[in-house]
C-alpha cells in the first residue's frame, strides 16, 4: 500500500509539470537569463539560504534525529516547486516557468554537494551521483515539460484548458495520496515532539520569507519565489530520504509536502488580495 501511495505522489508531480509545460510558451525559457540579478537572487534563496536555515534549526532545536534528517533532506532537495493552480495566474508566468527549468538544472550539481555534507553530518556513507540526479530531473522535470510543450504546439487551442484541468486533478490526487499515507503511518507522527513540529513550520515560514525578500521589486515575482523556496523536489527528497534515519523521515517529508500545498494556497490567496 505504501509503495502504491508513493508512486501516486510521484506521478501526480509529473502530471503537474506536464500541465505547466502545456500552458507555457517556449519563449519563456530564457526569461531569467535576461535578468541576471533576479536569477542570482533566486538560486541563492533556493540553494543556499534555505539549506543554511535548516542547518541552523537542526543545531539550535532539541529535536528527534528523524526530524533533523527530514529538515535537512527537504532543505537540500530544491529544484522543482510544486506550482499550485493559482500560481499560474500570476503576472510573472514567464518567471515561474524559467525558474522551474533553471533551478532543476542547477540541482544536478547542487544536490549531490549538499548530500555529501548531509552524509558527513549523519556519519553515514551516502553518495548521490550526478547521474542519479540527472535521471530524476529528466524523468520528473525535463521530459514532462517537453511533453507539455509538445501538446501546446500540437493542440494550441485547448492546451491551456487541459493544463488547468490536469493541475486540478493531479493536485487532488497528490493531496489525497499524502493524507492516506499519513493516516496509515499516524503512529510515527506521535514520536515527533512539539519542537519537531515547530522546526518544520519554521523551515516553511523562513523559506517563504526568504523568497519574499529576494524576489525583487515585482510583487508576483516575490510571491512565486516564496512558493518555490518553501516547496522542494519530491522526487529527489524521497530518494535521499531512503538513506537517512528510517521510515519516520519519509513520513515527515510527505507531511511537509501536504502542508505546503495547503499553506501555499492560503498564502497565494492572501497575496492576491
Amino acid at each position: 500500500m505504501n509503495e502504491i501511495l508513493m508512486m501516486l505522489l510521484k506521478i501526480s508531480v509529473v502530471v503537474v509539470i506536464v500541465s505547466v509545460g502545456a500552458g507555457t510558451a517556449p519563449s519563456d525559457l530564457t526569461y531569467l537569463w535576461r535578468r541576471p540579478g533576479l536569477l542570482l537572487r533566486s538560486l541563492t534563496a533556493m540553494y543556499l539560504l534555505v539549506p543554511l536555515v535548516a542547518f541552523g534549526l537542526v543545531l539550535i532545536l532539541p529535536i528527534h534525529q528523524g526530524v533533523k534528517a527530514a529538515l535537512l533532506v527537504l532543505a537540500v532537495s530544491a529544484g522543482a516547486p510544486l506550482l499550485p493552480k493559482k500560481l499560474k495566474r500570476l503576472g510573472s508566468r514567464e518567471y515561474i516557468f524559467c525558474l522551474l527549468i533553471t533551478s532543476s538544472l542547477v540541482a544536478v550539481i547542487a544536490v549531490p554537494v549538499w548530500v555529501a555534507l548531509l552524509s558527513a553530518y549523519f556519519d553515514v556513507s551516502v553518495k548521490l551521483s550526478v547521474s542519479t540526479v540527472v535521471l530524476v530531473i529528466a524523468k520528473t522535470i525535463l521530459l514532462p515539460i517537453t511533453i507539455g510543450m509538445g501538446l501546446r504546439i500540437i493542440f494550441p487551442a485547448w492546451s491551456e484548458r487541459l493544463s488547468d484541468r490536469l493541475i486540478t486533478i493531479a493536485g487532488f490526487v497528490l493531496a489525497a495520496s499524502g493524507l492516506i499515507l499519513l493516516a496509515i503511518r499516524w503512529r510515527l507522527l506521535l514520536d515527533v515532539s512539539w519542537q519537531g513540529v515547530l522546526a518544520l513550520a519554521a523551515l516553511m515560514a523562513f523559506a517563504l520569507l526568504i523568497g519574499q525578500l529576494l524576489g525583487g521589486p515585482h510583487r508576483d515575482d516575490r510571491t512565486a519565489l516564496a512558493i518555490a523556496c518553501a516547496s522542494r523536489h519530491v522526487g529527489i527528497a524521497l530518494i535521499v530520504t531512503a538513506d537517512f534515519a528510517g521510515v519516520i523521515t519519509a513520513v515527515l517529508v510527505v507531511a511537509y509536502f501536504v502542508i505546503v500545498l495547503v499553506v501555499s494556497s492560503i498564502y497565494l490567496t492572501w497575496r492576491r488580495r
